[in-house]
């Protein structure tokens, strides 16, 4: 399996959640309707996490927001614990996810 439509994806949602952050903040500054933490959480847990960072330090959204904030390292640190295991370790991590219901 090539890896280049896991980079696209990866790089879509990341600029989708950027995208949906700035969305965020400009409603937030007009007093409009926001969109729901869960939404951006959801986001950055499909692998927009990336994204969700780089729109926090750019745009200065949701930094200090409790609990959304500590969330989202939770998030983080989940992915990078994964990404660590399936370098560590790939014929266990993905015989193990090949097993999963």
């Amino acid at each position: 399996m090539s890896a280049l439509p896991i980079a696209v994806a990866l790089v879509a949602i990341n600029f989708l959640t950027f995208l949906v952050f700035w969305w965020d903040k400009e409603a937030a500054r007009a007093g409009e309707w926001r969109v729901r933490e869960r939404t951006l959480l959801g986001l950055a847990l499909v692998g927009g996490s990336p994204g969700a960072i780089l729109a926090q330090r750019l745009l200065r959204h949701k930094t200090r927001k409790e609990p959304f904030a500590s969330i989202l390292k939770l998030i983080i640190g989940c992915q990078l614990a994964l990404a660590i295991i399936s370098i560590l370790a790939p014929d266990w991590f993905f015989r193990v996810i090949a097993q999963a219901p």
